[in-house]
């Protein structure tokens, strides 16, 4: 089945020419169905791309999907055009009294900052509470990650001497996981940030499981059972171009910056870089749906009751 969202929708036309599958309001109304109610909570500045790179993986399934676009209420977004933001997202308090099969957090560029010094981190605090009764499973990324992470067990974020960037190789540690299913025992996974969390910090807390982790970057993806949680602290998301543009940008601003490790062809930033990364970001969000499919309720009332 594909994925369900406005035909109106900026992704729309992007997902259509890389031969996702969509679907209109009329189209789904035929089918005798209940959908999967997924969430994307987009916290990055240049909402519209991130929708395409969401909507790509969740659409590549064969379940029906609806994606609910959603923001911060008490932050104004720069970047993205207050009309997209109208006519697209609702905001958190327009939502809240809703319960969704699963929910995406999506990273933001605040991670150099104290948690507790981020403007809205009073609503995130409410919103990583209100996924506890009201998601069936939450797939958490990059500082939406970190900061779950820290909400519910106190795990702690450390600063970087220099930004890890760029491709790196990260360990399948448990192969029969089913968010690894068909995943290869070594892959590459793109990697930009200047925090990390560490090992040692996660091993004190119970319950946390370590699914994948790099030699040189660290742990990238942790699954919590308890809460149906899943933190990836690395970008399977990101386009064949993103961490180049990252790159050029902060290049053309005059900011300091080593070029992405392993990204441009024989380190020739003048190359096009090739995506190795794209086949295990559909199998994880793949997994990730498939197991939703599978345990959640069929009646979305009875999302979050053996939590309370």
């Amino acid at each position: 089945m594909p994925i369900k969202i406005p035909d109106t929708l900026p992704a729309f036309e992007t997902l259509v020419k890389e031969g996702v599958r969509v679907m209109t309001e009329t189209a789904a109304i035929r089918q005798d169905i209940r959908p999967l109610q997924i969430g994307l909570l987009n916290l990055m500045p240049n909402k519209i791309r991130t929708e395409v790179q969401m909507a790509r993986l969740v659409g590549a399934t064969p379940l029906q999907v609806e994606l609910s676009l959603i923001r911060l209420g008490g932050h104004k977004a720069k970047n993205t055009p207050e009309e997209h933001l109208l006519a697209f997202y609702d905001t958190f308090d327009e939502v809240k009294h809703r319960k969704f099969d699963g929910l995406i957090i999506t990273g933001a560029p605040v991670e150099t900052l104290d948690y507790e010094d981020v403007t809205y981190w009073g609503e995130m605090r409410e919103i990583f509470d209100w996924t506890h009764t009201h998601v069936h499973s939450t797939l958490n990324i990059c500082w939406g990650a970190m900061a779950a992470i820290y909400h519910f067990h106190g795990v702690p974020k450390h600063t970087l001497k220099e930004k890890a960037f760029g491709v790196y190789r990260h360990h399948n540690l448990n192969p029969s996981s089913v968010y690894l299913n068909g995943f290869s025992d070594d892959f590459q996974i793109p990697v930009s940030r200047w925090t990390e969390v560490r090992r040692a910090d996660i091993e004190k807390v119970p319950g946390l499981e370590i699914l994948m982790e790099s030699d040189e970057m660290g742990v990238c993806f942790v699954h919590e059972k308890a809460g149906n949680r899943l933190y990836v602290f690395n970008h399977v998301e990101y386009d064949s171009t993103s961490l180049s543009e990252e790159y050029f940008r902060d290049v053309n601003a005059g900011v300091p910056i080593k070029m992405p490790h392993n990204h441009f062809p024989h380190n020739d930033p003048e190359l096009p870089p090739q995506n190795r990364w794209r086949s295990h970001a559909h199998l994880l969000f793949g997994n990730w749906i498939n197991d939703i499919y599978q345990t959640t309720p069929y009646d979305l009332a009875n999302i979050g009751k053996d939590r309370t």
